[in-house]
């Protein structure tokens, strides 16, 4: 029984890490998002060994979502794909909308594929889009064709 519970935990824990895609590990993220933020950004950050040398860095985030508590941000609804940016095939952008009561809050994931494994290059999040998608309704973006 012992070694049942072990080799389960071993095939568990390979295919937390085995994603195959940007999209599973966004995946995966955000399921784990729902109930756990903080345990969310660690898993994604083990995705890449060089995050090792950015554990401060790592921990402000851990704590930045955590601090998204129900008395503060207010329920979580979810999230929405807001664009994607494929640079190349071996390096991509997904920016998501994050739903709380409160506020809306953007996440960008930036995935790089060194070799034949995605891993996360760069994580952050932010509450600027109001300012953004102000800035893109000035006169000069739009279209005023006659």
């Amino acid at each position: 029984m012992k070694k049942l519970l072990i080799i389960t935990l071993i095939i568990v824990s390979g295919h937390l890490f085995a994603q195959s895609t940007p999209k599973d590990l966004i995946n995966n993220f955000f399921a784990t998002y729902e109930n756990e933020p903080g345990k969310a950004v660690r898993e994604l950050y083990k995705t890449n060994i060089w995050t090792e040398r950015i554990k401060d860095d790592i921990d402000k985030v851990v704590n930045t979502v955590n601090g998204f508590t129900k008395d503060y941000m207010g329920e979580y609804y979810g999230f929405e794909l807001i664009t994607t940016r494929k640079f190349s095939d071996s390096f991509e952008l997904y920016s998501y909308l994050v739903k709380y009561d409160r506020q809306p809050i953007r996440y960008i994931f930036k995935f790089y594929k060194p070799n034949d494994k995605w891993v996360l290059y760069a994580f952050s999040l932010n509450d600027s889009m109001d300012d953004e998608i102000e800035e893109s309704a000035k006169l000069f973006y739009l279209d005023l064709k006659e």
